[in-house]
């Protein structure tokens, strides 16, 4: 992407209020007139004053009123510029959020949240930096390097090659400049990148990295990429600032060549002494503007990469979409079909080979196997998490591609294994599951769920605040939150992906009739590795490295001696398998 298409880029997210934009740039058009005016009325009086013909004073009040009004042209720019920098600021943070927080699961498996957040903050910080001096500088800047390049041309040609000449060796400077360092400044975005995802890292682990006694290991590798970045960061340092005196040499040079050429031509009497001050005014004014011309270019080279990076996240397409012509799917009675349905994280080894079976309305279906054999990828299917290669997946008759995510997603409750809570209270997060909750649905999904002892004995109950990931709580207690929550939810579908796996013996037999009332007329799949759990499902789904090796009841698979009864003989569905503790 070049530095012009990756500018308009950022101009054409201000497309949501065009109108004041334009008025901002024609307000910008008029200050370039006043920057083209001021000079030429200095050269007047110099005149006048020379000529004393008592024209002075009034083309010094035209002078005074047309700086006047260039004040408050540029007052009224400021002050427009700086709401719609920040309205459409916090306009980019909404857009790179939904549109990042709707990617599938597979695009936030490449981006660790620590280098995602840096690249909506820097990206959003850059962008209404360029905003703000788009108004304030670079369109009044341009417009007035296109405008007085021809008036000093009409004015005096030989004087104005001098300016042509000084325009050119900026032009060739930073192009070059640009160029030679353009791949080194992404390397060293690469590396803040880096930065911030360790830093992210370390963060949200930072349990395992007190008790393992890493902090100084960390410590010494997060020190060795800074160093790095800034080996990285200096040489391209180095040619900017080399830029930086080229372009103040070669100003240097064209107003004391002005000056020389400029006495030549008046003791030939080509040029009034007014005539060099104007031109020596309009040389100062594009130096000026040359030199904010190379500033606004050098910020925008150190900015690109950012800005490419938050380009890139928006021009991400999302392989899960609504297809065109999607249908809202009703509330469900839960027929799920898997018909011949393949899926593979790596196209080389699919996680799931030619999966089929059906789950009536309200039934409950249970799916074991060896780790890694494959049943919360089969699961993942039924919410779109992700699409099948092969195969489909269907609810009461209809493919879930061919519904809308929001509504297929609203018909299936899940319980993970890893609870997700937010940093919030426990009340908010419990209205993830449904936000109009009243304070009796949430009394009654606490109760059932076996949390209102544990939430009462908070300092401020439901309003107590939950740490990140739900640190500030036990593993039983976040998944005792889940499970009201997914009740809050009330959804036809269950997902139980090792719902009961943190809690001991005792709250696992409350929690397990809490969910026998929730199953009751839903569908539910439950993926466990507790006899008690799966003892009494309708149907048992036995996996074995992405394959459906064995299906049936419980006593029916222990009699045939298959899979399913070595691993309970092996203890993987012992009644007394090892569970987490509050």
């Amino acid at each position: 992407m070049s530095f012009l298409h990756l500018y308009l880029r950022v101009i054409g997210l201000l497309g949501p209020e065009r109108r004041l934009a334009i008025t901002l740039a024609l307000a910008n058009l008029a200050l370039a007139g006043v920057f083209f005016l001021e000079p030429v009325l200095f050269g007047r009086v110099v005149d006048a004053l020379s000529a004393d013909n008592g024209h002075a004073s009034r083309l010094i009040g035209l002078w005074a009123g047309v700086g006047f009004a260039g004040v408050l042209a540029n007052v009224w720019v400021s002050l427009h510029a700086d709401r719609l920098a920040h309205r459409r600021r916090l306009a980019a943070i909404a857009l790179f959020f939904e549109h990042a927080a709707s990617m599938p699961l597979s695009f936030h498996g490449e981006y660790h949240t620590g280098r995602l957040s840096r690249i909506m903050n820097v990206g959003v910080s850059n962008l209404f930096n360029l905003w703000l001096s788009f108004f304030r500088e670079h369109l009044a800047t341009l417009l007035s390097i296109i405008v007085m390049i021809p008036v000093a041309l009409w004015l005096n040609w030989k004087l104005a090659l001098l300016m042509i000449a000084l325009l050119l060796c900026f032009s060739i400077f930073n192009a070059v400049a640009v160029q030679r360092t353009h791949k080194a400044q992404g390397e060293v975005e690469e590396l803040h990148h880096e930065i911030a995802t360790r830093a992210g890292d370390v963060f949200g682990n930072v349990t395992v990295v007190q008790s393992f006694t890493r902090l100084a290991a960390e410590s010494r590798a997060l020190h060795e990429l800074m160093t790095r970045t800034l080996n990285a960061q200096y040489p391209v340092l180095r040619g900017w600032a080399i830029l930086s005196v080229l372009n103040r040499a070669a100003s240097t040079l064209t107003i004391v060549a002005i000056f020389a050429v400029g006495a030549a031509l008046h003791a030939r009497g080509e040029i009034s002494v007014g005539g060099i001050v104007s031109f020596v005014g309009f040389s100062m004014l594009l130096i000026g503007r040359l030199e904010q011309f190379a500033t606004f270019l050098s910020n925008l080279f150190f900015q690109s990469q950012s800005l490419r990076d938050f380009f890139t996240v928006l021009d991400r397409q999302s392989e899960i979409e609504d297809r065109p012509g999607a249908i809202t799917l009703p509330r469900v009675q839960g027929d799920v079909v898997f018909d011949r349905v393949s899926f593979g994280y790596d196209p080389v080894q699919p996680a799931l080979h030619g999966l089929t079976f059906r789950a009536p309305p309200g039934s409950t279906i249970a799916l074991v196997g060896p780790t890694g054999a494959g049943k919360s990828t089969a699961l993942s299917l039924l919410y779109r998490a992700y699409d099948p290669s092969e195969g489909r997946v269907t609810i009461d008759g209809h493919d879930v591609r061919d519904v809308t995510l929001e509504s297929l997603r609203r018909n299936i409750g899940v319980v993970f294994q890893d609870a997700g809570m937010f940093y919030r209270s426990i009340l908010d997060n419990l209205r993830v599951g449904d936000p109009e909750a009243d304070e009796a649905a949430i009394e009654k999904a606490v109760a059932a769920a076996e949390a209102a002892n544990f939430i009462s004995r908070k300092p401020e109950g439901l309003e107590t605040l939950v740490a990140e990931r739900g640190r500030s709580l036990s593993g039983g207690e976040r998944q005792r939150l889940a499970i009201a929550r997914a009740m809050l939810k009330d959804a036809p579908i269950l997902i139980l992906d090792e719902a009961t796996s943190a809690l001991d013996n005792a709250t696992e037999a409350r929690i397990q009739r809490a969910l026998d009332r929730l199953t009751q007329g839903r569908t539910t799949f439950v993926i466990a590795h507790r006899l008690s759990t799966v003892r009494d499902a309708d149907l048992i789904l036995v996996l074995d490295q992405g394959r459906l090796v064995e299906q049936g009841r419980f006593d029916e698979l222990i009699r045939r001696g298959g899979l399913f009864a070595r691993l309970a003989e092996e203890g993987k569905f012992a009644p007394d398998a090892e569970a987490a503790t509050e």
